[in-house]
């Protein structure tokens, strides 16, 4: 079994190095980089030790190929929004929808973020993808604010990276402190009715933030 599979992954190795970063999402996702075990996720993409140290070298440089991937995800989830293609007003609103619901649906991603901010950004500084990758998203939201201003709906003088952490602030904040919140304020905030309610309220703030 194990010859078998060490041969099927050498003839493979996309798909190796793929179920190695899955595997190595869940676990760090769960239990934060100083709590993921190599064991753990060599196990659960099925492949030894050596075999995941041959293609990620070390558990930094693995936590880093997951954060990458994992912020190629969201960005390439972004581009087929087709935001320039729609009204600016339509584009934002179809933004600020898309970035709650993938918080929603991929909780991972604000776990791994969280680990990541735990240990001061120090793994995203050392990787030569990620401004790469954001810089054309930044770009994206500077065209739809711009089309906004000549078209007499958006104020002038937003800054777009402002924006979009804001857009991001009003989600991850609310997901990732949802426990505390909704023991202090006697509310589930995960029921449907009250992510429905934030929703609507994210997308009446940024769109009142943008009128002009």
């Amino acid at each position: 079994m194990a010859t078998a599979r060490k041969n099927g992954s050498s003839r493979d190795p996309d798909r190796t190095r793929q179920r190695i970063l899955d595997a190595a999402t869940a676990e760090f996702a769960r239990y934060g980089l100083g709590g993921a075990r190599v064991d753990r996720i060599a196990a659960r993409a099925a492949v030894n030790k050596r075999m995941l140290y041959y293609y990620y070298g070390n558990k930094d440089e693995l936590f880093l190929a997951v954060l990458e991937e994992s912020y190629a995800r969201i960005r390439n989830a972004e581009r087929a929004l087709h935001l320039t293609d729609v009204g600016p007003r339509e584009a934002m609103r179809r933004l600020v929808e898309f970035t709650w619901r993938y918080y929603l649906e991929h909780p991972e991603f604000l776990r791994l973020l969280n680990s990541e901010n735990l240990h001061c950004g120090r793994h995203v500084r050392r990787s030569r993808n990620v401004v790469a990758m954001h810089s054309p998203f930044v770009a994206m939201i500077r065209e739809v604010l711009e089309r906004g201003v000549r078209a007499g709906e958006f104020r002038r003088g937003v800054d777009p990276v402002q924006l979009y952490i804001s857009i991001a602030g009003l989600g991850y904040f609310y997901l990732s402190n949802r426990h505390t919140l909704s023991t202090i304020f006697e509310r589930d905030l995960m029921l449907p009715r009250h992510k429905g309610a934030r929703l609507r309220h994210m997308v009446d703030l940024v769109l009142g933030y943008l009128r002009k």
